[in-house]
């Protein structure tokens, strides 16, 4: 047992389960065991979204540091924005709104790099400045009108196969074909090259170029899968439908245990970051705390649990 309690500690992610199996425990011990099952229903409906966006965030972040993409709430919006507009309700066009918010967010990947290669604009300027751009691309054509999705992809997004949404049994398969991408890959074992030195994986003749431009559009797309699945899922594209991601996209990557220095991936940490947000804002709400404690706790809850891990992996 010992020995078992051993490897798991030496893995990055058991950390943000813990803490979500926590806070997920001290809710329900409030509740008196009432609602147990559908809270963490309810967390796994809600955690896809931000898992998905984790997981482009993460590739981004695996790159190296100063690497980060702030554009993903403004891509989300517009991805959704394109979605509905497109598909206009219509089951039958279903198909060709997903490819042109996938396409809508192929070019914002396309134009975010373009600023940080062409220009030399630092990756955190370039995205904040593009994410202005996107913002106002999505309210020109938007025209802030609410349209709802097809009925195909709302039943897509919200239904559930025995109490499981079939929203995050899709996203576990795309969580394990990102780690499969990361671990057998040769892209993947390029970036965390890039991400562990930048120099000696371009003398090694790796193209690191190639590979930071893959990893801004992988964000970018992933991103616009958010905005289309999330537009199904809260009944249409908003224009404020992407805010709350950014935060919480860096926070998942930082609590499931991927190195923000870069070099090193942790696809299972997603997921247990973001339920664990989900379900510490819920046990925050069950305990009838106001929306500034809430704050105040959720923010030193993060920080206790990253510094419990971070501080484990240095006396290592």
């Amino acid at each position: 047992m010992t020995n078992i309690w051993t490897k798991l500690r030496a893995q990055p992610w058991i950390w943000s389960f813990i803490a979500m199996i926590a806070v997920w425990l001290a809710t329900i011990a409030f509740t008196g065991g009432q609602g147990a099952g559908e809270i963490l229903t309810a967390a796994l409906s809600f955690a896809t979204f931000t898992i998905i966006i984790g997981l482009g965030q993460m590739m981004v972040i695996t790159t190296g540091p100063g690497n980060v993409d702030l554009s993903i709430p403004a891509t989300i919006t517009l991805a959704g924005v394109v979605a509905t507009k497109v598909m206009d309700t219509d089951n039958a066009r279903l198909l060709i709104g997903i490819l042109a918010a996938l396409g809508a967010s192929f070019v914002v990947g396309l134009f975010n790099y373009g600023l940080i290669r062409l220009l030399r604009i630092p990756p955190i300027i370039a995205t904040l400045s593009s994410s202005f751009l996107i913002l106002s691309t999505a309210i020109s054509y938007g025209r802030g009108i609410r349209i709802k999705p097809p009925p195909m992809l709302a039943d897509f997004a919200t239904t559930r196969i025995l109490g499981v949404p079939l929203l995050a049994i899709f996203v576990l398969a795309l969580s394990i074909g990102i780690a499969l991408l990361i671990k057998r890959t040769l892209y993947g074992r390029t970036v965390l090259a890039i991400g562990q030195n930048p120099r000696a994986a371009r003398l090694a003749g790796l193209n690191v170029d190639l590979t930071r431009f893959a990893t801004y559009l992988l964000s970018a797309l992933l991103a616009g899968v958010t905005g289309i699945v999330l537009s199904g899922f809260s009944g249409g594209a908003a224009l404020n439908m992407g805010e709350g991601f950014l935060l919480a996209s860096i926070a998942v990557v930082v609590i499931g245990g991927t190195s923000v220095a870069g070099g090193r991936a942790n696809v299972p940490g997603i997921w247990g970051a973001a339920l664990f947000i989900y379900l510490l804002d819920t046990m925050l709400n069950t305990f009838g705390a106001s929306a500034g404690i809430r704050l105040i706790m959720t923010g030193v809850i993060i920080i206790a649990v990253i510094t419990i891990a971070g501080g484990d992996r240095q006396q290592r």
